[in-house]
């Protein structure tokens, strides 16, 4: 499927807009109602009214039975020139599909630290908008360093998140990732992981975290809607913990999650 936009869509020319990334399985997307809710609410938090339904119905149109991945964008479309336009049309709506591949699941990873940091500060910070350059300017730190992800910190220098994932860490037996507030992503992933530890008994704590509290972790692992739990294997060179069962015992229950949906 094809799908073109104006040259004077504020998407493309200011980056004014939101996405979202999601996994369709056997003609069904995973978590969709979470996904929805998730591009709606972070839409009209940068004044764009979009309903439910017309993305529900944008994504039914792109599915297949194929496994796909799915990136619906919604930006405020064209509009009279002006940072705050007087006036605007209807939003632009477009979901662009590629193919998946569960070898993407449980691949380990090795990160650097960004050099750049995350602000926690901004109104943005909790959203998956547009302007993405500082984080692609984080994989390019990535991918010349040979590794597969780098970590983003925040102001304070404690953990926010990598360039496309959550993180967590398994520490005295309890999940620890940041909160909200450390500036990372309200990630569906990140919240099913949340809801599944008590299954395997462990409390989990959304609170400040240092990098240098990865290297005494048991395990540190990573969550996005496409990878699901992906461990970090190394974090600058140093190794850190595999965590033994936990990560793939947390994985089973998130996969038999998407099971049970389609």
């Amino acid at each position: 499927m094809s799908a073109t936009i104006s040259a004077e869509d504020r998407g493309f020319t200011l980056g004014d807009g939101v996405f979202d990334t999601a996994l369709a399985l056997g003609g069904v997307v995973f978590a969709r109602d979470r996904h929805v809710a998730r591009l709606v609410a972070a839409a009209q938090r940068i004044g764009i009214a979009i309903e439910a339904a017309a993305i529900e119905a944008a994504m039914a149109a792109a599915i297949t039975a194929a496994p796909m991945i799915l990136r619906t964008t919604v930006t405020r479309g064209t509009a009279a020139r002006g940072l705050w336009p007087a006036s605007v049309g209807a939003p632009t709506l477009i979901v662009a599909t590629a193919p998946w591949s569960p070898s993407l699941l449980g691949q380990p990873a090795r990160l650097i630290t960004a050099s750049g940091r995350r602000n926690e500060f901004s109104p943005t910070a909790n959203l998956k908008t547009l302007g993405y350059l500082d984080h692609i300017l984080a994989a390019r730190e990535a991918a010349l360093a040979g590794v597969d992800d780098a970590l983003i910190l925040n102001t304070q220098g404690r953990i926010a998140c990598t360039t496309i994932a959550n993180l967590f860490a398994l520490i005295a037996g309890r999940l620890i990732t940041p909160s909200l507030a450390e500036g990372c992503l309200p990630g569906i992933m990140r919240a099913l992981v949340m809801e599944a530890a008590p299954r395997l008994g462990l409390a989990v704590e959304e609170r400040p975290l240092a990098p240098a509290a990865l290297a005494g972790a048991d395990a540190v692992f990573l969550t996005n809607s496409v990878r699901f739990l992906r461990p970090v294997r190394s974090l600058d060179g140093v190794l850190l913990g595999d965590g033994g069962d936990i990560v793939r015992n947390l994985q089973d229950i998130v996969l038999n999650g998407a099971e049970s949906a389609r």
